[in-house]
């Protein structure tokens, strides 16, 4: 089995050289990355003053009341695609693809809630795997009647893991998603250039600090006022601290995922960011 694995993942290196030092470069990175959170003295909790009551606090920055009938409407649709994705015959949630893991409900939660209240028409995502949370996206740009995503993603090393990229968007969505196959160092600037303007960027692939530094320096001056940058895993490196630091986004905010440990405490973090 362990065999046939690496047959796999050495074609799709042979093939594709330059993501395949990515793919290297990421694993350095990420002993770097560990280094400098362990020098930090502090957990990343604490430095980024994680509340409990994020999604209130979400609501008072977008000024929409709380409690929200969006928050009650993503139970069912989240439900939904959990049970798709069992009937499918997949395992969803930590270490269910490749070893990686699907998208958080709490931070599929906060997008739910931002497609609907920000009314995106142009949002770009790094990073896909079953696609939990491109569905979210697209299930509330449709709801919406407008938008477009985009998702640039490097598919898995191991091959016989790519039927199942993207697998929880249903065809009835499809019409709204393009998908951009490769790094986000390959695609991404073009990309944005491309589009002009972002009115929502989320951020999930490799979560080292120097991918995420280029991620969000290609996408962050795209970003009009009132838009928004999504981070996933921002306990995994300081990159999106140094990036608040510089950038001063009016409003930010940090939350714990609902289900998974962190790369340095109990429970993973995401944030976000208002241009």
């Amino acid at each position: 089995m362990a065999d046939r694995y690496w047959m796999r993942a050495a074609r799709v290196m042979t093939r594709h050289p330059r993501q395949g030092l990515e793919r290297v470069r990421g694993r350095v990175d990420r002993r770097s990355d560990r280094s400098r959170l362990a020098e930090l003295g502090q957990s990343a909790s604490d430095l980024y003053q994680v509340r409990k009551e994020w999604a209130q606090q979400l609501h008072t920055v977008l000024r929409v009341p709380w409690p929200c009938a969006q928050s009650a409407a993503f139970g069912p649709v989240w439900s939904e695609i959990i049970d798709d994705l069992a009937k499918a015959g997949l395992r969803v949630g930590i270490r269910s693809y490749g070893g990686w893991n699907d998208g958080d409900q709490a931070f599929a939660q906060a997008l739910w809630c931002l497609t609907a209240h920000c009314q995106p028409a142009k949002v770009i995502e790094t990073g896909v795997a079953h696609g939990l949370t491109s569905r979210v996206i697209l299930a509330g740009l449709a709801a919406n009647g407008r938008g477009h995503l985009w998702s640039v993603d490097l598919p898995a090393v191991d091959s016989a893991l790519h039927r199942q990229i993207g697998i929880a968007v249903t065809p009835d969505l499809r019409p709204r998603w393009t998908y951009v196959a490769g790094t986000a160092r390959e695609r991404l600037p073009g990309l944005v250039a491309e589009l002009g303007e972002i009115d929502l960027f989320i951020h999930d692939s490799l979560h080292t600090g120097r991918n995420l530094r280029f991620e969000l320096a290609c996408a962050w001056p795209a970003i009009p006022p009132g838009g928004l940058a999504v981070v996933d895993d921002i306990d995994h490196s300081l990159a999106f601290h140094e990036f608040l630091t510089t950038a001063r986004p009016r409003h930010w905010l940090a939350a714990e995922h609902l289900t998974g440990p962190g790369l340095a405490g109990p429970a993973g973090l995401w944030g976000l960011a208002i241009n």
